[in-house]
């Protein structure tokens, strides 16, 4: 008997409540408000200086992350040292730690009387300390992604590249770099993503001041507290740009992939 794929009953009703346990409550999200709502939304004094501050952040983070993450993530990828291999469990430490802990963690390295803070390097409750959170939850997905694009790149391709008279760090930035470009957006995509939905470890390092620290996410929880239909507006706004960076998550990358051929 040849069967394709789960085209058992009880399967196929499984995976459909799986994808509509996923999909519906956006699907409510974008339709439980109106026109009125949105005007209403849009024009609140909380709005703009919400998406501002998560915008620039955002895109803070994301050129740090890349900056840092991309040398270090092709470390990782080509090292066979057993440091490299602690390195990377390390990195990836903020993706199973919940985010409230991160923040803990943060104002005890950044808070006044932290270890940092002590020094006069105190960042709690500024804008910095939104863009130092973002990092900080941020980053593993971006090294993760890179480091495996790394890893599929022709390491005798590099070689060659060496073998004719260029640096290593030439190397890198006309044959490794190229190659791993569709891996690099994916993680960036990831990474800024993540960055632009941060919640819980900016609440309890960065807080929630109006203009200062904070984000859209941090403006819908305080929205929530006051009129639903206020956060129902701020948080289809920030499902739409989640929706861009998937299309963008999936779509260039592979423009990018097919263009190098």
């Amino acid at each position: 008997m040849h069967t394709r794929g789960l085209s058992s009953f009880p399967a196929v009703v499984l995976a459909a409540a799986l994808v509509g346990l996923l999909l519906v409550p956006f699907v409510a999200l974008v339709a439980s408000s109106s026109i009125e709502d949105w005007r209403a939304g849009v024009a609140h004094p909380m709005f703009a200086p919400a998406l501002r501050l998560s915008a620039w952040t955002s895109i803070s983070s994301v050129l740090v992350i890349l900056l840092a993450g991309t040398p270090l993530a092709w470390w990782i990828a080509t090292s066979r040292s057993r440091i490299a291999r602690i390195v990377e469990v390390l990195v990836e430490l903020p993706i199973i730690v919940p985010p409230a802990v991160v923040g803990v963690a943060l104002l005890q390295v950044f808070g006044r009387s932290g270890l940092l803070g002590d020094l006069g390097l105190g960042l709690a409750f500024t804008s910095a300390a939104v863009i130092v959170a973002q990092i900080v939850v941020a980053a593993p997905f971006f090294v993760q992604a890179a480091a495996s694009a790394f890893r599929e790149v022709d390491q005798d391709a590099v070689l060659v590249a060496r073998s004719l008279g260029a640096t290593r760090e030439v190397a890198f930035l006309r044959v490794a770099l190229p190659m791993a470009s569709p891996g690099l957006i994916t993680g960036a995509s990831l990474a800024w993503a993540r960055a632009l939905g941060e919640f819980g470890a900016t609440l309890l390092f960065a807080g929630n001041l109006t203009g200062v620290t904070q984000t859209l996410p941090l403006a819908v929880f305080s929205a929530l507290e006051a009129d639903v239909r206020l956060a129902v507006v701020f948080a289809s706004v920030l499902a739409g740009v989640g929706v861009v960076l998937l299309l963008g998550l999936r779509g260039l990358p592979a423009l990018i992939a097919g263009r190098s051929r």
